[in-house]
């Protein structure tokens, strides 16, 4: 490494080099956050299989009453049969095309969770059902 001394004539000019090293640091640091902000390569491609088609069930609802309940494994059933909520939302508007609308009953079971119960009942709420009753609260009267 050459050494050169200032000229007094340029003792008070200021320096022009400009220090490099604070840059390197602060471009290192940028470097590491990006690397780790990437989200890990997955290593799957995407492929939409073909599907059967799906034939649409007949179902008439009942014209008196239906009942919707939702055991404690979250599972939703409609008079007895397991369904999932856009089907509900599709017997729902089944049933409120009848001349008379019929009575839905409503029976959630006590260690269903939350979170269903609720986006069950948000669904009925929105179809525009009328004609709701709880069934099954009786027992927790005591409670």
């Amino acid at each position: 490494m050459a050494l050169h001394r200032a000229r007094p004539e340029s003792a008070d000019a200021p320096m022009g080099e400009m220090n490099t090293t604070p840059l390197i640091d602060v471009m290192l640091v940028l470097l590491i956050m990006f690397i780790i902000t990437i989200p890990m390569q997955t290593h799957s491609v995407g492929i939409d299989l073909p599907q059967a088609p799906v034939q649409p069930a007949r179902f008439t609802p009942d014209p008196v009453k239906n009942k919707v309940t939702i055991d404690a494994a979250g599972i939703i059933r409609w008079n007895g049969a397991a369904i999932d909520r856009l089907t509900l939302r599709r017997y729902l508007a089944r049933s409120l095309a009848l001349p008379v609308e019929p009575e839905l009953q409503f029976q959630p079971d006590a260690a269903a969770r939350y979170v269903i119960v609720d986006e069950v009942l948000a669904d009925i709420r929105r179809s525009g059902v009328t004609k709701l009753g709880f069934v099954g609260n009786e027992r927790y009267r005591d409670f």
